[in-house]
C-alpha cells in the first residue's frame, strides 16, 4: 500500500508543474478547436478574392477604356490592321472580310462601304465612322472612276493609269503590268483572267476602258516548233513541250485543237490562251 501511495504524494514544486501542464493542456485543446488561424486564413483568402475581383473590374474597365480611346482620333480604314481594328471592337470575322477586301486591290472610299464590306453592325458603326479620314487622292479617284475614263492600252499603260478605272487599286494594277511583262505583252483580253484577285465584274469593267489590241503578232507553226521554242511560249514549262512534240512525231502531225487535248496532261483550261502563240498551218 506505501508502494502505491508514494506515486500519489507530490511536494510543493511538483503540484505547481501539474498545475501548469493542465493549463497547458486546456490550452492546446481551446486553440485546437477554435482554430484561429483556420479564420485568419479564410479571412485572409475573402480580402484575396475582393481584391482580385476588384482589380480585375480595374483591368476590365482599362481595356475597355483602350478599345475605345483610337476611336477619338481620326484613322483611315483602308490601312485598319487586324491589332486596332480589334481594338475597335470589330470581330475576327469581320476583320477578316476587311483584311480579304483589301487584298484584292480594292478601296473603301465611304462609311456605307465599309460595313457593306465588313458587316459590321449600325451601332459600331456609328461609333467609329465619325473618325473615319479618306485622303484627298482617294475621292478624287473616287470622283474619276464614276466619270469616263480615256481608253488606255493594256500593254503600255502604268499602273497608275489602271487605278483611274473603277475596282483597279494598286496591288491589281501593279499585278496586271507584272503578268504582261512575264507573258511578253497582252495578245487578248482572256489573259486578264490569269490575273489573280481580278474578279469577273472588275475584268468586264477594265475592259471597258482599253483599247483593242492590235492582232499584228506571229505564230509559231506547231508542226514545226521544237522543244526548246515551245518552253518559251507562256503556258508551257520544258515537261509539256517535249510531251507535245513526241506526241506529234508519233502521229506525224497536229491539225486540231482536239489533238491536243489527248496529251496527257496538256492544261486544257488554258488552250484559248495557247492557241494565241501557235498555228496549225
Amino acid at each position: 500500500m506505501k508502494y502505491w501511495k508514494s506515486h500519489f504524494v507530490f511536494n510543493k514544486s511538483e503540484r505547481n508543474g501539474i498545475f501548469v501542464l493542465v493549463i497547458v493542456i486546456v490550452l492546446l485543446q481551446i486553440i485546437k478547436f477554435s482554430d484561429p488561424f483556420s479564420a485568419s486564413e479564410e479571412r485572409i483568402s475573402e480580402k484575396e478574392a475582393t481584391a482580385l475581383k476588384s482589380f480585375q473590374n480595374k483591368l476590365d474597365s482599362l481595356k475597355n477604356t483602350e478599345r475605345i480611346k483610337d476611336t477619338i482620333y481620326p484613322f483611315n480604314p483602308n490601312y485598319l490592321t487586324d491589332y486596332k481594328a480589334y481594338r475597335l471592337g470589330m470581330s475576327v470575322e469581320e476583320i477578316d472580310r476587311l483584311l480579304a477586301y483589301r487584298a484584292s486591290g480594292k478601296w473603301i472610299n465611304s462609311a456605307s462601304d465599309f460595313q457593306k464590306v465588313t458587316k459590321v453592325s449600325d451601332s459600331l458603326l456609328d461609333i467609329i465612322s465619325p473618325n473615319f479620314k479618306f485622303p484627298a487622292w482617294i475621292k478624287v479617284t473616287s470622283v474619276s472612276k464614276q466619270s469616263n475614263v480615256a481608253k488606255v492600252d493594256i500593254n503600255t499603260a502604268t499602273a497608275e493609269e489602271l487605278m483611274q478605272i473603277k475596282g483597279i487599286g494598286q496591288t491589281l494594277g501593279e499585278r496586271i503590268v507584272k503578268y504582261r511583262t512575264l507573258i511578253g505583252g497582252y495578245r487578248s483580253f482572256i489573259q486578264l483572267q490569269d490575273i489573280y484577285g481580278l474578279n469577273d465584274e472588275t475584268r468586264l469593267e477594265l475592259i471597258k476602258h482599253l483599247k483593242k489590241i492590235p492582232q499584228n503578232f506571229s505564230k509559231l507553226n506547231i508542226n514545226e516548233v521544237d522543244v526548246i521554242q515551245l518552253s518559251e511560249i507562256p503556258y508551257f514549262d520544258y515537261e509539256l513541250a517535249r510531251a507535245l512534240v513526241n506526241y506529234r512525231n508519233l502521229h506525224e502531225k497536229i491539225s486540231s485543237v482536239e489533238d491536243l487535248i489527248k496529251i496527257d496532261g496538256f492544261p486544257v483550261d488554258k488552250i484559248d490562251r495557247i492557241q494565241l502563240y501557235l498555228s496549225f498551218n
